[in-house]
């Protein structure tokens, strides 16, 4: 009589609660290509700080040092170029930070009031041609400001306000980039539902942009602001175009003078070079300053998110 065989298949255990199944993964493989990156970015972090310490330790060289050797050790001759930048021509190169300060300080805050109220309007009015004017402002975008200088000479020319402040200022006001992230950062940070519930609260338009709309978006007008800043203190074609009289120039025209002049004059070299390092320390001051803005910002992006 034949017997059945009772004996059940082996199986295997499952791995108690808390642990995890040992798996025959060999060692982690060794990241090769990893360094490529950080090589990369430390060659172009190099490429971009370099020529500012090479002007920061050349700042401090007399004339003799600065033609002699090439080196990165500083010189002895800081007092003496500061003193000579002060004196030369009764210190037109403070005149020449004011006015560059002026430019840039004035036409930002114009270039952001005109860009907050142009990307509010694009990104909360619905109106015929919306879309066409915001296709216009992305060309222009995409066009180079020195296109643009000559056509806004003749036109300068044609009201006489060539060679003088307005000359600079006005073209300046309006900017297509910043009215492109006014209009972005408007429409992500400004909820359609609260500026319809200021409406029916009786709030005018103006009073929602600038109760509402404004606080919020002010981050982004910040970014807008800095932006401006940054392009207006660097601008030379302009100014460089529209100015003849070198007491309204900027810092850029004026070191420009002043490096075209040492060509004859060796000695004015030491004295563009320290200018251009002063030129460098509000762009520093201002982006320490506006840091706390973006911080700001992206603090509250965590929290909503």
């Amino acid at each position: 009589m034949s017997t059945l065989d009772t004996t059940a298949p082996t199986r295997r255990s499952a791995p108690a609660a808390g642990t995890t199944p040992s798996t025959s993964q060999g060692p982690p493989r060794p990241r090769r290509f990893a360094v490529l990156p950080t090589a990369a970015l430390l060659l172009g972090a190099a490429y971009c700080l370099l020529p500012v310490a090479w002007v920061v330790v050349a700042s401090t060289k007399s004339g003799t040092e600065l033609f002699s050797t090439f080196t990165f050790l500083p010189g002895s001759g800081f007092a003496d170029n500061l003193a000579d930048l002060d004196a030369y021509r009764d210190g037109v190169y403070w005149k020449w930070m004011g006015n560059s300060l002026f430019y840039a300080g004035l036409g930002a805050i114009l270039s952001t009031m005109v860009s907050a109220v142009s990307g509010y309007a694009l990104a909360m009015y619905r109106f015929r041609g919306r879309e066409t004017v915001f296709n216009i402002l992305l060309t222009g975008v995409l066009m180079p400001p020195v296109i643009l200088a000559i056509p806004q000479y003749l036109l300068m020319a044609k009201v006489d306000l060539t060679d003088s402040h307005l000359s600079v200022l006005l073209p300046l006001i309006l900017s297509p980039y910043g009215v492109y992230l006014g209009r972005v950062y408007a429409g992500a940070a400004v909820p359609a539902e609260l500026v319809e519930a200021g409406r029916m609260d009786g709030a005018g338009e103006w009073r929602i942009f600038l109760r509402i709309a404004v606080p919020m978006m002010g981050p982004g007008l910040v970014t807008i602001f800095l932006f401006q800043f940054v392009a207006i203190w660097n601008n030379f074609l302009l100014p460089y175009i529209m100015l003849s009289d070198d007491e309204k120039f900027p810092m850029t025209v004026g070191l420009f003078t002043l490096l075209a002049q040492g060509s004859n004059t060796p000695a004015l070299y030491t004295l563009v070079i320290t200018g251009a390092l002063l030129a460098i320390v509000p762009l520093i001051a201002l982006f320490l300053v506006i840091q706390r803005f973006w911080s700001l910002d992206l603090l509250s992006g965590a929290v909503k998110s």
